[in-house]
């Protein structure tokens, strides 16, 4: 009790606070309204308002002050960089506490993976927190590196930054009772925590079902009328702008004065490249901004509402009380930050840290790969169409076509003029040789091929490419480096970004990291594909976003959560 005794006295004058912010306009998310007000803080905490004694006084005057911003749902991994480098990069834009999920490490390492995300982040200067991923692997129709069973999951839900179980992506498993889905639902619900969400243009009874089984939020919304859905049903939602889906400007008509307490602020999957030359949150409120959304509420759909989702009555706000994270602005509708308290400790002063970053553990290679040689690229030519995996701008959503490629020595083989490329998932965890083939339209490459370690959720080697040795090359150039990204042109290797730490994400600063990932953009630039393919790539081999993906197993028809050949029925496309 000797903390609480000392807020009050420090709250009451009796003794000095730590901190008085003096002279500054703070964002009540309470009232929604902009005030004048000096911030008192004592131990890490918010004490009150108004002139004290303090050890410490810092004059604000002319700025703005708001909560440290809050993303409840990012994938770390998916910004090519370790913990450390996303502290450097968001901290100093105005992000002070990350909810995680950290399901994509877990999926190629299992429970090795999310410890090492526990231990890289345990003495950051920004809160990282984690929910239990859910689905390791997602689903039984690919090949992980790891399988967690609720008992495997029980051992760490007690652990003090785990806030829940991660986004319940098989949807169908939910639905029809699957007992594993459900004991981890269990898992959280006997434990007090809360369920992420993850259901993609699911609606009717099948929706009803599966918020029937209390899971929570969902970041999966691309239409007003399935996030109109979704939240008079009692959904939270996490609007996602992400690298590869970009929902903000289609979703800010769905914000008005009755439901905005609803409604969050997420990256979900953001690129080092999008992070560094536009921001995460702090773009996002921009962004709403411009589109006429108040700065006041703006701020609070990154901030008030993502504690409330979180059911956290200490974070997201400046209230007497709340834990002293406290971000300084010198223009609000621009989010311009110029210095961070963390905990009523400041961490960035005029943009840059001034704290200490700790170091990085070490991490094992994860590359396991059966030889094999390029003839395994070959897709014989059965005189049918095939289906081929159409690809959508700003979404991760694809469209299942009917199409008639090239055909050259009896085998089908990419097409430019139709923009049809060939496309493989090499499984690179348990050594079984499997291979996924198939094509998909819309990447733009006239010749050499791209792969990346990245190919969500179980993370096997996917590429792309219009001819097989530039495929294979690609695919040995990502094995030797123990994971990344490589466009290759024969047997030419034009860049490569390694990924060592899981094939997932570098151990090189930021800076480094877009070097090399500009580099990557520039080659594929003038190989005539859109550069954002990176990401989009990393997404077609996710067998629950519809409508068709690859994995290593082969073509999965999302929409009926089963593998189907990948020559079609239809006889006439």
């Amino acid at each position: 009790m000797e903390d609480v005794s000392k807020r009050i006295n420090a709250a009451y004058g009796k003794i000095p606070c730590d901190l008085l912010l003096k002279g500054g306009t703070i964002i009540n998310v309470f009232t929604g309204a902009l005030e004048q007000v000096t911030i008192a803080v004592k131990d890490g905490r918010i004490v009150g308002y108004g002139d004290r004694k303090a050890k410490t006084v810092v004059d604000v005057s002319g700025k703005h002050l708001c909560p440290g911003l809050i993303d409840v749902h990012l994938h770390l991994e998916s910004t090519l960089l370790a913990p450390s480098e996303i502290t450097r990069l968001l901290l100093p834009r105005g992000t002070t506490t990350i909810v995680a999920d950290p399901h994509e490490i877990a999926n190629v390492s299992g429970f090795d993976g999310i410890q090492w995300m526990l231990e890289a982040t345990e003495k950051q200067p920004l809160n990282y927190f984690f929910w239990l991923p859910s689905c390791v692997p997602a689903t039984h129709l690919e090949t992980s590196g790891a399988i967690l069973t609720s008992d495997d999951l029980a051992t760490l839900i007690n652990h003090p930054r785990i806030v829940g179980m991660g986004e319940m992506m098989n949807v169908p498993g939910v639905v029809n009772g699957d007992r594993e889905s459900l004991a981890k639902i269990h898992l959280a619900d006997d434990h007090g925590k809360i369920i992420d969400g993850h259901a993609p243009q699911v609606s009717g009874s099948m929706l009803d079902a599966y918020l029937a089984a209390g899971i929570s939020a969902d970041h999966e919304c691309t239409s007003l009328s399935e996030a109109r859905e979704k939240l008079a049903k009692g959904m939270r939602i996490l609007i996602r702008e992400g690298s590869a889906a970009r929902n903000l400007q289609d979703l800010l008509p769905l914000i008005n004065d009755n439901n905005w307490q609803r409604i969050s602020f997420v990256l979900d999957d953001r690129h080092v490249d999008d992070l560094c030359e536009s921001g995460g949150l702090d773009n996002m409120i921009r962004t709403a901004i411009h589109y006429g959304i108040d700065p006041v509420r703006a701020i609070s759909l990154a901030s008030f509402t993502s504690a409330q989702r979180m059911g956290w009555r200490n974070r997201g706000h400046l209230g007497i009380g709340a834990i002293a994270d406290i971000v300084v602005l010198e223009d609000i509708e621009a989010f311009r930050v110029s210095d961070v308290w963390k905990t009523g400790v400041q961490v960035v002063a005029n943009g840059n840290i001034t704290c200490d970053m700790p170091g990085m553990p070490a991490f094992s290679n994860t590359m396991n790969v059966l030889p094999f040689t390029l003839e395994r690229f070959q897709i014989p030519d059965k005189g049918q169409p095939v289906k081929v995996i159409g690809l959508q701008s700003g979404q991760i959503i694809t469209k299942s076509l009917v199409m008639r490629p090239r055909v050259r020595h009896e085998l089908l083989v990419p097409d430019p003029v139709q923009d049809i490329a060939k496309i493989a998932v090499v499984e690179r965890h348990k050594a079984t040789g499997n291979i996924g083939l198939g094509f998909v339209r819309g990447m733009g490459l006239r010749k050499a091929a791209v792969a990346c370690s990245i190919a969500h959720d179980s993370h096997n080697i996917i590429v792309a490419g219009m001819d097989d040795v530039s495929m294979f090359t690609a695919v040995q150039t990502i094995i030797d480096a123990g994971g990344g990204i490589a466009v290759c042109d024969g047997e030419i290797v034009e860049s490569l970004l390694p990924l060592p730490i899981a094939g997932l994400m570098s151990d090189q600063p930021f800076e480094q990291v877009l070097a090399k990932l500009k580099e990557l953009k520039e080659a594929l630039g003038k190989l005539g594909a859109n550069p954002d393919i990176l990401m989009t790539i990393s997404f077609l081999a996710l067998p629950v976003i519809p409508e068709l993906k690859l994995t290593d197993k082969g073509i999965v028809d999302v929409n009926q959560f089963f593998h189907v050949p990948l020559e079609s029925e239809d006889k006439h496309a």
